[in-house]
């Protein structure tokens, strides 16, 4: 059952999924309170065993109100991370909402250039991009790099979406791209979430668009990427282009 939530402090939700993110959990909250445009951050930990709830808990004892956390049981993949994410923003009537990392791969200060594209220049969906200037990725074996970039090239083709990084994790939707899009109908868990979200956004009609970033590969904490990860993003863009010819997409919620 839904429950109405207090009005927000902010027009801005940022959505970070952590597991097993001690090192990073309160630099990654600070950073983001520090911004100039006051956001505020949602966690969505999966069950991390070395305290990482704990410490977002202290977060939001000295952030009261700008800071909350889901704590769920166990690791449930990434989609439905971020779409129990998505349904928090919705009933809190947050306007903005972002997805981020919790590893400083992506800058907190970047999310202003996200909010920006949405906000004043007319986005419906902000990518922050890896790939629309060329290869911004620091500190990335060049066989990642490679597995990414031609990734995103091979979604491009199979699904015609004129987004170079199909893939990114970086993210600002307005909230009635996610109040259009059935979320319920989000099957992907993996990265190829990114890729169903950006192209559902699409066929639904909305306005997407890119903004460069440089992609930092984690410093502190292990990452939680696969090769496994990638393929599903690979294959699964082939059962998404072929459902979608048979599925009618909703219009834009105004």
């Amino acid at each position: 059952m839904t429950t109405t939530r207090p009005t927000p402090s902010s027009d801005c939700l940022v959505i970070i999924p952590m597991y097993n993110e001690c090192e990073n959990a309160a630099a990654i909250i600070d950073a983001v309170m520090a911004l100039p445009h006051p956001m505020n951050v949602l966690v969505i930990d999966d069950g991390s065993p070395d305290g990482t709830a704990g410490i977002v808990k202290g977060r939001m004892q000295l952030y009261p109100g700008r800071v909350d956390i889901i704590e769920r049981e166990g690791k449930l993949g990434l989609g439905t991370a971020y779409i129990a994410g998505f349904h928090y923003a919705l009933d809190a009537g947050y306007e903005y909402i972002f997805e981020m990392d919790a590893d400083f791969s992506h800058n907190p200060n970047d999310l202003m250039a996200l909010y920006k594209a949405c906000s004043e220049d007319g986005a419906d969906l902000a990518i922050g991009s890896r790939y629309i200037t060329g290869v911004n990725v620091v500190n990335w074996p060049m066989g990642r790099v490679l597995m990414s970039y031609y990734a995103s090239k091979y979604v491009r083709m199979v699904t015609r979406m004129k987004v170079r990084d199909t893939t990114a994790g970086f993210v600002c939707y307005r909230r009635r791209v996610l109040a259009t899009i059935e979320l319920d109908k989000i099957r992907f868990k993996g990265y190829a979430f990114q890729i169903e979200m950006k192209f559902t956004a699409h066929k639904c009609g909305f306005k997407v668009v890119e903004v460069p970033i440089i992609f930092v590969n984690r410093v502190l904490g292990q990452s939680k990427m696969s090769s496994g990860i990638f393929g599903e993003a690979v294959f699964g863009v082939l059962k998404l282009k072929m459902s979608s010819w048979f599925r009618k997409y909703p219009k834009p919620v105004e």
